[in-house]
C-alpha cells in the first residue's frame, strides 16, 4: 500500500510550494494574424468524389443464369485410390473445360504439398489424374455458377445420392470431400438436419460414414474431409490448410506404393495388385 501511494504522489497537483518541482508550462498559442476564412464557394463547385460501393456478397442465381455454359466431365474409372468431391465448376472452370482452373484456386497447389501428386500440374491434367495417379474427380452440383453462394442448400443436399450412386458404380477406396460446405450438406441429406458444431470434424470420418456402399457386396469408400481450396476462402490460413491436407496425401502415396510399388505416377509402372474392390 505504500508503494501504491508514493506512486500516485508523482501524479499529484503542485500545491505553489514545490517551486523546485519541474513543471511543464502550460502550451499558448499566438497567432499573428487571423486564419482566412474557407472559401466555400469554391468548395460548392468542386464536384464530390463518388461514395465506393461496398462489394455485395453473391446470392442464389438459377440454373438459367449460367446455362450457356459448358458442363465439366467427371474424372472417374473404377476402382481409383480416391475421389475428389468439389463443389461445383466455376465460371472460369466451366470455360476453360478443366477442374479447379481459377487461378487464385489451391487445389493443384495443395494436391502437390500434400504428396497426393508428385510435382504441381496444370488444370489441363486433370483428365491424367486416373492414369498417372490413380485419383478422380466429381462434385456434387453439377450446374457452373460464379460461387457456392449462387447455389441452394437443397440443391447441394440433392446432390448427395447422385454420389452415392457413382461411387456404388465405380468403388473408389475413398472420397475426399473438398470443403466443409460440401459435407455439411452430405449430413443435411442423410440425418434431416444441420451438423452441430461439436459432430465436425476434419479429415477420416467415422466408419459409418462410408459412401457408395452396397449391401452384402462392397463396404464402401471410406471418407476424408478437407478445406475447401476456393480462393475466396479465407477462414483458414494456408499452413492450416496445408496441415488438414497432409495425412491424405500421406495416405495416398501409401496406397500407391502398396498397389502399384510407387509413390509418384503409375503409368508406367506395372500394377503389384489392387485390392481396392474390397472397400477395406
Amino acid at each position: 500500500m505504500t508503494a501504491f501511494r508514493s506512486g500516485l504522489d508523482r501524479y499529484r497537483h503542485s500545491n505553489g510550494d514545490d517551486e523546485a518541482e519541474t513543471r511543464i508550462p502550460p502550451y499558448k498559442v499566438s497567432r499573428k494574424r487571423p486564419l482566412p476564412k474557407p472559401d466555400t464557394e469554391a468548395l460548392q463547385s468542386q464536384p464530390s468524389s463518388p461514395a465506393k460501393k461496398r462489394r455485395q456478397g453473391s446470392h442464389y442465381a438459377p440454373p438459367s443464369k449460367y446455362a450457356h455454359l459448358p458442363k465439366l466431365l467427371d474424372i472417374l474409372e473404377p476402382h481409383l485410390i480416391c475421389v475428389f468431391v468439389g463443389t461445383n465448376p466455376g465460371i472460369r472452370t466451366a470455360t476453360a473445360g478443366h477442374a479447379y482452373a481459377h487461378p487464385s484456386n489451391l487445389f493443384w497447389k495443395l494436391l502437390h504439398s500434400s504428396g497426393c501428386t508428385d510435382k504441381r500440374l496444370p488444370p489441363e491434367n486433370d483428365v491424367d489424374l486416373p492414369r498417372w495417379y490413380a485419383m478422380g474427380n466429381t462434385n456434387i452440383v453439377e450446374r457452373p455458377s460464379k460461387d457456392a453462394a449462387e447455389l441452394s442448400k437443397t440443391e447441394m443436399a440433392a446432390g448427395t445420392p447422385i454420389l452415392e450412386e457413382k461411387f456404388r458404380k465405380y468403388r473408389p477406396e475413398a472420397v475426399c470431400i473438398v470443403g466443409k460446405g460440401i459435407w455439411e450438406a452430405i449430413w443435411r441429406w442423410r440425418y434431416k438436419r444441420e451438423i452441430k458444431k461439436s459432430e465436425f470434424k476434419w479429415g477420416w470420418q467415422d466408419e459409418h460414414e462410408r459412401m457408395g456402399v452396397v449391401e452384402g457386396e462392397w463396404n464402401g469408400a471410406r471418407v476424408y474431409v478437407t478445406s475447401s481450396t476456393s480462393g475466396l476462402s479465407a477462414s483458414l490460413r494456408p499452413a492450416e490448410k496445408e496441415a488438414i491436407w497432409k495425412p491424405f496425401g500421406e495416405w495416398v502415396k501409401a496406397r500407391r506404393l502398396e498397389r502399384y510399388g510407387t509413390e509418384g505416377r503409375i503409368d508406367q509402372v506395372r500394377p503389384t495388385g489392387i485390392d481396392a474392390a474390397s472397400g477395406d
